[in-house]
């Protein structure tokens, strides 16, 4: 587990020192008592800049109220934060990084993948990697791309790969899921079933991904359609449902309420032709590419140049007059 309330970087004046306090008390609902007294302290200076201090504080408040097991009181304090915060301006980063934190946290706890997701991402746009210990940046790189994974509508993960907090796990013993990410991300159907075969007992220790199972095939099926419709030119996308239901180890039924899921997704656009049993797929939603795609995109636009080349020298040969004035 990461640590509940992450410190790093610069805070508003007014507001670390009590909350730091705040930590030394074993009974929350005492360090929630004096965290109040701090916000009527604060109020009462009648400053003109004491939102911000406010509202550090109050974020500490809804994290002891998060571990009392009390969301809907936590809830409405980040309710509360997102107002304040939307009516602020010059706000320091630290107040962002510690809302999105909380909020995070909140979702974690409901167990809502999507939205701790979007939340912590958020969090570490408002923070330096740097000023995160070791261990912080691990729990937290696992917990992101066990997210990824599970979240509803989420296939595309270039975010969390470009961030450098994803090589965290690197060199541990976690680093099977970064893998895992990766073979999602390039929809590398076979690759993800050896991740599965080789790390078993470390994946089915987490409950989250065992319960999920069903999910995360339809999932890496979903995405290894995508690389099938990537990895052909724009000229050759009209391709029949047997050829997706052989890569893809489905059935041409189950293919077809694949093809139905994408669609409604708007994870891609095209016809599904029932007739002749074959797709025209129109375009197909971008993706961070991994050093395979790269390459076969940079062999695709070489073909696309040769094509161009060979039809100027056509056009050329045909019309010799033309070309010399």
């Amino acid at each position: 587990m990461a640590p509940a309330h992450p410190q790093a970087g610069s805070v508003p004046r007014g507001g670390r020192r009590p909350v730091v306090v705040s930590l030394q008390y074993l009974d929350k609902d005492a360090g929630i008592n004096y965290l109040e007294g701090v916000i009527s302290k604060l109020r009462d200076t009648r400053e003109s800049l004491v939102e911000e201090p406010i509202l550090y504080v109050k974020m500490q408040i809804a994290t002891f109220l998060l571990e009392k097991g009390n969301q809907k009181d936590c809830k409405k304090l980040l309710e509360e934060g997102k107002t304040t915060l939307d009516s602020m301006v010059d706000v320091d980063p630290s107040v962002h990084a510690t809302y999105y934190w909380v909020c995070s946290q909140y979702h974690k706890s409901r167990q809502d993948y999507s939205e701790f997701y979007k939340s912590a991402l958020l969090y570490l746009a408002y923070t330096t990697v740097e000023s995160l210990s070791e261990p912080f940046k691990q729990n937290l790189a696992f917990d992101l791309t066990l997210a990824a994974l599970l979240g509803e509508n989420i296939y595309n993960f270039g975010e969390l790969l470009a961030h450098p907090i994803i090589h965290s796990l690197l060199g541990t013993q976690a680093e099977w899921i970064f893998h895992m990410l990766q073979a999602f991300n390039s929809g590398n159907l076979a690759l993800y079933q050896e991740i599965c075969k080789v790390h078993n007992t470390a994946l089915s220790a987490q409950l989250a991904l065992v319960q999920n199972e069903r999910n995360l095939l339809e999932k890496i099926n979903i995405l290894c359609l995508m690389e099938i419709i990537f990895s052909r030119s724009s000229e050759n996308r009209m391709i029949p449902m047997r050829d997706i239901a052989e890569q893809t180890k489905l059935s041409v039924e189950d293919v077809e309420y694949l093809l139905m899921k994408c669609l409604s997704a708007r994870l891609i656009e095209g016809i599904i032709d029932q007739v002749d049993g074959v797709v025209h797929v129109s375009w197909v939603q971008p993706r961070v590419l991994g050093i395979d795609q790269v390459k076969s995109l940079r062999d695709r636009l070489d073909t696309w140049i040769g094509k161009v080349n060979t039809t100027l020298l056509s056009v050329e040969a045909e019309t010799p007059d033309l070309v010399s004035s």
